[in-house]
């Protein structure tokens, strides 16, 4: 799956749709809607009481639905391609529609474990076009040398044009040993065809060493790949297991971490700050909630953050939360630029509706959609293999390094200490 953006899962929703039927003597009574009709205004009414723009991007949401209902559907694919074309008004690629296959599939995604190619995809805001946000660590679409922001033209020959995000997941997706061909296109480079034998993802999130700086002090390297159900929890052994190991200092690597729960994303920051705010999410009403440190941090430890454009979503919030607080450097490129939260409804039929609900601010209340999270000492990093990350050829991780090493008590004062 491709997306993995932060959702808030409010499973088992449904609307009752009450009919109010016109009795008297010179009225007929209302025609009843049929069970398509029934499933067009179900998300039609969600989306108008949950979605974050009010203006409905500047159109008249309730004619939207009256033009939707016009007439009736010949069966259940019209009514989807109804839904479609009206969440499509809103210009929002968040916002969208799943058949029921799609909705379950999504579910199992964010729990733990897939078969497909593993790369993380989402529709360019400003283009609209098929993007990699980054491949899934170790797996095919990262072996066959795929990269973050690559821009997916092709899926077997098929454009993608023409595809929602869920359908040009769904075409990745295939049984273990198969081969899929995309068309791909990369600054620079132009066009070019990559091919990818497709294999089971595992989703575990955390990769954990104890090493030693060029002083011989000894730190901890974190690399987190996805914020999945697992993420904190492992992360949290992690740190626990480093801490009693004898690590005084941490490097925690969120390069082409796509994101995934908003929860994982608060939980883990929770797990490096005491006091402080993490996130605010604003809906359409003004700032909806915040959420803040509960003074569970299991270090103190002196951190730094590396990031670059892969780093999206639930990555950003950490990121965010870590460098307003005072409580990390962030080291690396610019993030991605996802700020908008999604809420997923199920639908009467088994289908499900993925709904920007809210964005997000950082503690400083940065708005960082479309703008991402700029680091405190840039540096930028040719593509590295597999074996090159966080080795004397990935500049970014040295540049991490160079900062840990400094007097301590430098270090310290850098971290708000």
């Amino acid at each position: 799956m491709g997306f993995m953006q932060k959702q808030v899962f409010r499973l088992g929703f449904s609307l009752l749709l009450v009919l109010s039927l016109a009795l008297g003597i010179f009225t007929q009574p209302a025609t009843a809607l049929t069970d398509e009709q029934k499933l067009v205004s179900e998300v039609w009414r969600i989306v108008n009481r949950s979605y974050l723009d009010e203006t409905f991007n500047h159109q008249n949401w309730a004619a939207v639905r009256q033009k939707a209902l016009e007439k009736p559907f010949t069966d259940q694919k019209a009514a989807y391609v109804a839904i479609q074309n009206m969440l499509k008004s809103l210009d929002d690629p968040f916002t969208r529609f799943l058949d029921p296959e799609q909705y379950r599939s999504l579910q199992v995604n964010t729990s733990g474990e897939l078969t497909g190619v593993g790369l993380q995809i989402a529709l360019n805001p400003q283009t609209g076009i098929l993007e990699v946000i980054s491949p899934i660590t170790g797996s095919p679409a990262e072996k066959a040398g795929m990269r973050p922001r690559d821009r997916i033209l092709k899926i077997q020959g098929i454009a993608t044009t023409n595809l929602t995000l869920d359908e040009a997941a769904a075409r990745m997706r295939g049984p273990i040993g198969s081969l899929v061909t995309l068309l791909i296109e990369r600054d620079g480079e132009g066009e070019k065809e990559v091919r990818v034998v497709r294999d089971r993802i595992a989703l575990n999130p955390v990769v954990a060493e104890l090493r030693s700086s060029p002083q011989g002090q000894p730190f901890g390297y974190l690399r987190l790949t996805q914020f999945n159900a697992n993420a904190a929890m492992e992360l949290a052994h992690a740190i626990s297991s480093l801490e009693k190991k004898g690590a005084n200092a941490y490097i925690l690597d969120l390069r082409n971490n796509p994101g995934g729960l908003l929860q994982a994303g608060i939980e883990i920051a929770r797990l490096w700050l005491d006091s402080g705010t993490i996130v605010y999410t604003v809906n359409r009403q003004g700032i909806q909630g915040s959420f803040a440190a509960s003074g569970s941090a299991l270090t103190d430890d002196p951190l730094v953050v590396l990031v670059n454009q892969g780093t999206a979503s639930a990555s950003e919030i950490l990121a965010g939360a870590l460098q307003d607080n005072g409580r990390a450097q962030l080291v690396g490129e610019t993030t991605f630029g996802k700020g908008l939260i999604q809420s997923l409804f199920e639908l009467s039929d088994g289908s499900g509706l993925a709904v920007t609900i809210a964005k997000y601010e950082t503690p400083q209340h940065r708005d960082i959609n479309k703008l991402g999270i700029k680091p405190d000492t840039v540096v930028a990093q040719q593509i590295l293999t597999r074996d090159q990350v966080a080795t004397e050829a990935d500049l970014q991780y040295q540049a991490a390094l160079n900062i840990l090493s400094q007097d301590s008590v430098v270090a310290r004062m850098g971290n708000g200490e």
